[in-house]
């Protein structure tokens, strides 16, 4: 795809994050939107904000695990807009949770939209892709995808199966020679409100000694490191180039060389730089009491 003017796009989670700038982008560039989230109220503003550009944005309330809805949708972007040349199965959320007692509903809960959410996307838009003569989809897993860390086991699932879904759906593409390819997308700390946003299990608490709220700050605090905008422009000009992964942020390509080079090593230090941080969380909750 060399460039985007005159194509159509289709974009979940667009209220906020990654998506709206990703929407915005688009349109500056002269891409025409198809815009979904289940937040309507932001995913207006994303409207307003791209339909500056002067391109069409059509909106739809989404919520991307359920199956029927996605597929709905993919068909009613081709009667709206007259085909979709990309999609980005952008939606996310995050869960902190000990693997031992995560709750069954909030585990489906986590891979309905992370990963079922991609697979429908994809497979909702696909048939639409192959009709258009040159179509991507762009599936966004994590640097979670990559590496796994304590307490986001079923962020890790989700975002591990979003990677694998992707690699292989790549070469299958390939191998049928469609026109359509398929790029993987790796965001290392982005600043946008998925963090705050999460939900935490209470029995983290237990395990950690740090309480939820501080459990967001230190996770807002640590995703603020590649703004939604630069993150958006890392994007796109993967899918220019037609790559398969994208590392967005500088912390995502450090800690993907890491776990390269030192394989399942990694993983003691991972858990000597979360210890360090809960002792000095746990040290400052205290200090805070006591005041």
């Amino acid at each position: 795809m060399k460039n985007f003017k005159n194509q159509v796009a289709a974009i979940t989670g667009a209220a906020s994050g990654m998506g709206r700038t990703l929407a915005v982008e688009l349109a500056r560039r002269g891409c025409h939107l198809a815009l979904s989230d289940v937040n309507e109220l932001e995913l207006a503003k994303t409207a307003e904000l791209a339909g500056r550009h002067g391109v069409r944005v059509t909106l739809t309330r989404l919520d991307v695990s359920d199956r029927a809805a996605v597929f709905a949708w993919a068909d009613q972007v081709v009667q709206d807009h007259g085909k979709v040349n990309l999609i980005f199965n952008n939606a996310g959320v995050a869960l902190s949770v000990n693997a031992e007692h995560v709750k069954q509903s909030d585990f489906e809960w986590i891979m309905g939209i992370n990963f079922w959410g991609v697979v429908y996307g994809t497979q909702a838009f696909l048939p639409h892709l192959k009709a258009s003569g040159d179509g991507h989809i762009i599936n966004t897993s994590s640097l979670f995808g990559l590496m796994a860390v304590p307490t986001q086991g079923t962020y890790n699932a989700s975002k591990f199966a979003v990677r694998g879904y992707t690699e292989a759906l790549r070469m299958e593409l390939e191998l049928e020679g469609a026109p359509v390819s398929a790029t993987c997308v790796h965001p290392g700390g982005i600043a946008t409100n998925i963090a705050m946003a999460g939900k935490i299990d209470p029995s983290l608490e237990k395990l950690t000694g740090v309480n939820a709220e501080t459990q967001k700050r230190r996770a807002n605090k640590l995703i603020n490191v590649t703004t939604a905008e630069s993150a958006a422009l890392q994007i796109l000009t993967a899918v220019e180039k037609n790559a398969r992964r994208v590392l967005v942020g500088p912390d995502a390509r450090m800690l993907d060389k890491m776990v390269r080079l030192l394989g399942s090593w990694y993983q003691p230090l991972v858990m000597r730089q979360l210890k360090r941080m809960n002792a000095k969380s746990r040290q400052r909750d205290n200090s805070t009491a006591r005041a």
